[in-house]
């Protein structure tokens, strides 16, 4: 099983933001990857980033069964179903998930802690980035 923990922040939202990712197995860091993605960006667009960001290098490993952990609490409930997308920018990154699910045989979407080990590294990642100048 692989697993990826995502996260995406901005500075001011809207303002600067990043994105932090791992990609692992049960407790062996794979990929690790950050990246600023703008200077006028909000935090759930920056989470939605991060998540698609983690989706694309989890298919360079797999394509079988991944599980996905975001502190996210509104994408995982949206990609689960149990909030509407109404905005029209996160509905569109919210499609551009759903096609990239077509390349994994299932996926299981989790929220998980900011606390939770893995978080606070992609936390670390994203906020290095911002602390670029």
């Amino acid at each position: 099983m692989i697993y990826t923990n995502s996260d995406g922040g901005a500075r001011g939202n809207p303002g600067k933001g990043a994105i932090g990712v791992l990609i692992r197995d049960e407790n062996k860091i794979l990929i690790k990857y950050s990246k600023k993605i703008g200077d006028y960006v909000t935090n759930n667009i920056a989470e939605y980033e991060g998540l698609i960001k983690a989706l694309e290098l989890a298919s360079k490993i797999t394509d079988k069964n991944i599980t996905c952990n975001l502190d996210s609490e509104l994408v995982v409930n949206q990609l689960l179903g149990k909030y509407r997308v109404r905005n029209k920018k996160l509905l569109e990154l919210f499609l551009k998930v759903q096609k990239l699910q077509g390349n994994f045989q299932s996926i299981i979407y989790k929220h998980v802690s900011r606390w939770d080990r893995f978080q606070k590294i992609v936390d670390e990642l994203l906020n290095q980035e911002l602390n670029k100048n």
